[in-house]
């Protein structure tokens, strides 16, 4: 194993000082390393969105276009759980710090490639072929992203603010969105007609870049105190997959099922939604990566609020409350859209992320705390990720489909359930927000 069983006395024998210090790069580090993972990964949701359909399926109709791109873009999301496992294995075998940096490279390396990859028009049908494989990559290495950024922040936090803590890295998700909308949004105003061409290949191209930054800060941090326990008591588990799916399988159902309401609607509100604004509405591009920018912003600010009030009022009742929210706007939100006006339909994509953000922010510590540490990378990894293909990937690929055969009340028909099925796992799903997670006998 990379880790020495003295890393655990190492980390005990911090100063108050120190271990602060510590505790903060750890957040850190999980805030960047994420928020260039996410930047990543949503460059991709947007180009499918407003670009590779006319790059990679050129020959199809707009409507089987845009089915092509989503689709492609929904096989990322497939990957994910494969990525979960993959590194679920090696961040319970090897440790947090050294998965979360593989990851890093892999989805560096994946974006930059996307960024030169020729088109249809230059090498045929193997510019989708590869297109695809490049998305996988992608999908695999935020797969193993999301659980071991959590633990890095949550384990080396305090007890008593393990909500807050693991709600640190999901603040990636909003920074990622922000930096990657506001980068297509800035490349397509300055290149203009040249965006289609080329423009869009630069801020895939700038991921070098982020990745180097990321790099730096995550090698700055140590092993999570609670991980290099295990490693100095010798319970590494052997096939950590495998035993926590044999061990712990209702806990991984149900905490993919508690994110149906938090993925489905999410990707319909900011990639989705990309193309119902400029076809349905008569907004433009920049328009709506403005809008879904914004409310990158909202949730950047309510997502850390959302974790911190977890820790006091308890994980799921702030999580139910997000659920029945996203219920109670799903129809009002195309409503308000199909207006046309543009300051009304600016608030709406801004204030939808709210409801999202009160789920994301507690939901981290929620899915994390019901996994035993020797196990945990693996289990919220997997846990977390079976959800991105349930819900998340095929979200807007069913959202265009159900607007071109049903109309826009299907699409919010499909998130009021996607919100009854997320109270259902939340009513399920121990809730461990006050215990402690160390005891090994709260999961026997």
């Amino acid at each position: 194993m990379v880790l020495e069983p003295g890393e655990a006395r190492r980390a005990r024998s911090l100063g108050d000082d120190e271990r602060g210090a510590q505790v903060r790069m750890a957040a850190i580090a999980s805030v960047v390393g994420t928020s260039i993972e996410w930047y990543d990964f949503f460059l991709y949701n947007t180009a499918a969105a407003v670009v590779f359909k006319d790059v990679f399926f050129p020959s199809s109709s707009d409507y089987a276009g845009t089915l092509s791109s989503f689709a492609t873009y929904a096989v990322g999301f497939a990957a994910r759980p494969v990525g979960a496992a993959i590194f679920g294995h090696w961040g319970d075998r090897l440790g947090r710090k050294a998965t979360l940096i593989v990851t890093l490279v892999v989805m560096g390396l994946s974006s930059a490639l996307i960024g030169v990859l020729p088109g249809t028009h230059s090498i045929g049908v193997a510019a989708p072929i590869l297109l695809v494989v490049l998305r996988v990559l992608q999908g695999v290495a935020v797969g193993g992203e999301w659980s071991g950024s959590v633990l890095l922040s949550m384990e080396w936090g305090d007890r008593k603010k393990r909500g807050l803590m693991a709600s640190w890295p999901q603040m990636g998700v909003p920074i990622g969105l922000i930096l990657g909308t506001v980068a297509m949004s800035s490349v397509a105003s300055a290149s203009g007609d040249a965006f289609k061409n080329w423009g869009w290949r630069l801020p895939f191209l700038f991921s070098l870049v982020l990745v180097a930054i990321g790099l730096w800060v995550r090698l700055r941090v140590m092993e999570t105190p609670l991980f290099a326990e295990v490693v100095e008591k010798r319970q590494v588990a052997k096939v950590p997959v495998a035993e926590v799916i044999r061990r712990h399988p209702k806990e991984i159902v149900l905490s993919a099922l508690l994110r149906c309401s938090e993925q489905a609607p999410f990707y319909i509100f900011t990639s989705f939604a990309l193309t119902y604004m400029e076809k349905d509405a008569g907004r433009s591009n920049t328009f709506a990566l403005n809008a879904v920018a914004a409310a990158a912003i909202v949730a950047l600010v309510i997502i850390p609020v959302a974790g911190h009030l977890s820790d006091s009022l308890g994980r799921k009742r702030v999580y139910a409350a997000g659920a029945l929210l996203t219920a109670i706007i799903a129809f009002p939100y195309f409503a308000l859209i199909n207006t046309g006006i543009g300051v009304v339909i600016f608030l709406t994509v801004m204030l939808s992320e709210v409801p999202h953000a009160l789920q994301y922010g507690p939901q981290a510590s929620l899915i994390a705390e019901v996994f035993p540490t020797k196990l945990r990378y693996g289990g919220a990894g997997i846990g977390y990720q079976l959800a991105s293909v349930i819900a998340g990937g095929p979200a807007p690929l069913l959202a265009t489909w159900l607007l071109h055969d049903y109309g826009w009340w299907a699409i919010s028909a499909m998130m009021v359930l996607a919100a009854v099925l997320t109270l259902i796992a939340t009513a399920l799903l121990p809730d461990r927000s006050r215990v402690d997670i160390t005891d090994d006998a709260v999961y026997a």
